[in-house]
């Protein structure tokens, strides 16, 4: 389980997360639903310790980012939203380059490399230079490469970005297989994501988060609109989430 408390996080006068708190179960994908610069991506990186809170707490099966980063980190799986691939390397290299960041042994290496190219589907391109895949073909060497480790969270920034339809539909669909057996977090700014992958959704906008809600209901609030108008406390607070 992910526990998120009260987390914030400035940089110089603007506070970019302010007091974000949710909880996700195993086997659960959660959607960070907001517009460009809402603040997603900077909670991603403090859920998966690249950077540290100003305040608040992050626990993954109770052990605490704070007291222990590098257990925490070893539970997650990050694929950012740039998916930092060496492009010279063939697939085969960038995995056995991770597997050695990673600190897998010889033995460990060779079952975490089969269970990663199986998960995302990639063994049709296992010898091929990554600078001569389409960008759905990166994408999932980029999540077999968040997988080698086999963790139990997975922390995906706007994994379809960029991808024509057939290609969303594929990661979607590996999104969904992975999400049996593990926490999936995904950022979108498009609410048609979180209606094809998400159990849950979070609104998140200007750092704060407006609305939690599952999938369901969200569609009932924004069904016929193009935006969704929530208020929290007094504050008038309207998202534009276009399909």
């Amino acid at each position: 389980m992910l526990k998120v408390e009260n987390i914030t996080k400035s940089f110089g006068n603007l506070k970019a997360v302010d007091g974000v708190s949710f909880e996700a179960k195993d086997g659960e994908v959660v959607g960070l639903l907001g517009p460009n610069g809402a603040g997603k991506t900077t909670t991603m990186r403090v859920i998966t310790g690249f950077i540290s809170p100003d305040e608040g707490n992050v626990e993954i099966d109770t052990v605490s980012i704070r007291n222990n980063p590098i257990q925490v980190q070893s539970k997650i799986g990050y694929l950012p939203e740039n998916n930092p691939l060496y492009k010279e390397m063939l697939v085969s290299e960038m995995l056995e380059f991770s597997a050695d960041m990673r600190n897998l042994t010889k033995s460990q290496r060779k079952d975490a490399i089969d269970f990663s190219v199986n998960a995302s589907n990639i063994k049709d391109v296992y010898y091929k230079p990554i600078n001569e895949l389409s960008k759905g073909f990166k994408q999932r060497v980029g999540l077999a490469v968040a997988l080698l480790h086999k963790p139990k969270t997975l922390v995906l920034d706007e994994p379809t970005e960029g991808l024509d339809p057939n290609q969303r539909s594929e990661i979607r669909t590996l999104i969904k297989n992975l999400s049996k057996d593990r926490t999936i977090i995904i950022s979108t700014h498009v609410m048609q994501e979180v209606e094809a992958i998400c159990d849950r959704a979070l609104i998140i906008n200007k750092g704060k988060m407006v609305a939690d809600s599952n999938v369901k209901d969200l569609n009932k609030l924004v069904k016929g609109k193009s935006s969704i108008n929530v208020d929290i406390e007094g504050n008038n607070v309207i998202s534009n989430l276009h399909a």
